[in-house]
């Protein structure tokens, strides 16, 4: 086996603290998800997930969900339930 190497990087800490809790509960460290993903970066020569803005952080989308939240601490809000709905793909 190849000698293995330190890779140093920065991350937020509220995002490590959440990969690690992830990570545990896969059974495994941190470092062996890294070099899983390493690994198949390697064999595959491309990023393993699809990388894509997600529709629902549209800053359309934000704004509207200020204005709700706006609404339910000014007691505007009504709730009602309703049927869900599929998203277009």
């Amino acid at each position: 086996m190849a000698q293995a190497v330190n890779v140093n990087f920065r991350m937020d800490a509220e995002l490590k603290k959440s990969m690690e809790q992830a990570c545990s509960e896969l059974g495994m460290s941190m470092t062996t998800a890294f070099t899983i993903f390493a690994k198949k970066v390697s064999r595959e020569k491309r990023i393993p997930f699809d990388v894509c803005v997600d529709p629902f952080y549209s800053e359309k989308n934000m704004r509207y969900l200020e204005k709700i939240a706006r609404d339910v601490s000014q007691g505007k809000a009504h709730f009602a339930e309703h049927e869900l709905s599929e998203m277009d793909e």
